[in-house]
């Protein structure tokens, strides 16, 4: 076999050279192919590389995982009707607040001129700030729907947090109320296993239905490894909300998980927000079940005004606006005071990067809590490569020890708070189906304020003069080079 080698590796050997030209002209069709998709061009070059200098398995990689575009439906119907009712809700904002600052104006402007989606208001938010809590309060509302519930998310595991909710969904579906249940393919796979068949035949033969978000089909030419919904919704009769980063699993749930469940946030929105996270579940429902529910459902309920500005910002690879990407990047712009992050994977794009560290250098507070350890050892020294530029500029890094950190939370001086699914990665930015709640409110930032500062007693202070061995830089290194395809 050794000898056969030699003989392929020496030029002038017949499979050499169409192996030679093969090569050659296939990277010139996909570099090409590349380039006139007009990404980013650090991603690009990126990609240029993984093809040109992995022929064959770099191809393999691009087709599965590459950037692909998607067109979606606008519901416009749906979409003119809550616009309506969130120009009530705006109105009786600045009534109730006329001295709103310019800022909070020109970022809900930003955000609605990125994802389409206008400020609105809400009665209460509440934060979780864990998964049992949060399905605590799930299963608190399933029990008192009446119309319909409909939940999106990217993990639902056939576990006993996954069952325990599952069966409620039946008990409610059999009572009457329209329950949609929608998760993503890749998040997924054991619910959608042989083996779990019967939770699912259950749930639809009460009435319920169901839709998968991408089915990873190998029959396609190029099956949506990328493009996932990462997102976590439920609403409720239109009325309740609850959006953020905990999915449905043991993993997230410290009643059954005591020592080891990921630390993870959830918001709880009434009023009148709550319409436009309706808004985007039906959009991904039409999406993947092909259909949108029916035209007399009372999907958006009339609402009175809040007091609580909230905007939700989604964003995904239907849309080159990169929505949640424009408005963190906003946000830390306009900081005077603080700015406090805490995000699970930090890989963060050069715009949001220099974001960061020039807030830092004209003297904001800024703390990033990242987990010492997270579930991709790349992610996590891709972060790590990051930290001492950071603390060059002056930011303050924190690693959190233990359990999982899995929280997704901004906190900008003493009004903003962004609590959603999105991380601050690029795939976040640019390639998952993301979804943010922008809340506008000095006690709801103070309430982040707190669980930030609860949060520190886990963390260890990163030294600035942070050591590792030579493999782990060189492994870091590597990972970075990795990171606008992470």
């Amino acid at each position: 076999m050794f000898d056969w080698l030699q003989q392929f590796i020496v030029a002038g050997h017949p499979l050499t050279f169409w192996f030679g030209w093969t090569w050659t002209i296939s990277s010139i069709v996909l570099t090409t192919w590349i380039i006139w998709q007009r990404k980013s061009p650090v991603s690009t070059l990126a990609w240029i590389m993984v093809l040109n200098l992995m022929p064959v398995v770099g191809l393999l990689v691009y087709a599965y995982f590459g950037p692909q575009r998607i067109k979606r439906q606008r519901l416009k119907r749906w979409h003119q009707r809550a616009a309506l009712m969130s120009r009530d809700d705006v109105k009786a904002l600045l009534a109730e607040r006329p001295d709103v600052p310019p800022w909070a104006r020109q970022h809900a402007r930003l955000n609605e001129a990125a994802s389409g989606l206008p400020i609105a208001s809400a009665q209460s938010v509440d934060v979780l700030a864990s998964g049992g809590a949060t399905l605590d309060a799930l299963l608190r509302e399933i029990d008192d729907a009446r119309e319909h519930i409909h939940l999106e998310y990217y993990i639902f595991e056939p576990d006993e947090t996954g069952t325990l909710l599952l069966r409620a969904l039946v008990a409610k579906a059999r009572a009457g109320v329209k329950v949609r249940l929608l998760v993503d393919a890749i998040g997924s796979p054991r619910l959608l296993s042989r083996r779990h068949r019967k939770l699912l035949a259950d749930f639809e033969a009460a009435g319920g239905e169901f839709a998968v978000f991408h089915p990873t089909r190998l029959d396609r030419l190029r099956p949506l490894v990328n493009l996932r919904t990462h997102r976590k919704i439920v609403v409720v009769d239109g009325r309740t909300g609850f959006v953020g980063g905990i999915n449905v699993t043991d993993d997230e749930n410290e009643h059954i998980r005591p020592d080891n469940a990921y630390r993870d946030t959830h918001l709880l929105i009434r009023g009148g927000a709550v319409r436009w996270l309706q808004y985007v579940f039906l959009k991904d429902w039409h999406y993947a079940e092909g259909r949108p529910p029916a035209p007399d459902e009372d999907l958006l309920p009339e609402q009175a005004p809040g007091a609580l500005p909230v905007q939700i910002v989604p964003s995904g690879p239907d849309s080159d606006m990169e929505a949640i990407h424009r408005a963190m990047i906003d946000a830390l712009n306009m900081a005077h005071e603080r700015i406090w992050l805490a995000t699970p994977y930090f890989v963060p794009t050069e715009p949001a990067l220099t974001a960061l560290t020039n807030a830092a250098l004209r003297g904001v507070q800024v703390k990033l809590m990242v987990p010492e350890k997270s579930d991709s050892r790349v992610v996590t020294a891709a972060a790590r490569s990051y930290f001492k530029e950071l603390q060059d500029a002056g930011v303050l890094v924190f690693e959190y020890r233990g359990r999982m950190f899995h929280a997704k939370t901004l906190l900008v001086d003493e009004l903003y708070g962004m609590v959603g699914s999105a991380n601050f990665d690029n795939r976040s930015f640019r390639l998952n189906f993301e979804v943010m709640a922008v809340v506008m409110d000095r006690a709801f930032n103070q309430r982040l304020a707190e669980m930030f500062d609860d949060d520190l007693s886990q963390c260890k202070l990163v030294p600035v003069d942070r050591r590792a061995p030579p493999w782990q830089q060189a492994f870091e290194a590597v990972a970075r080079l990795a990171s606008p395809l992470l």
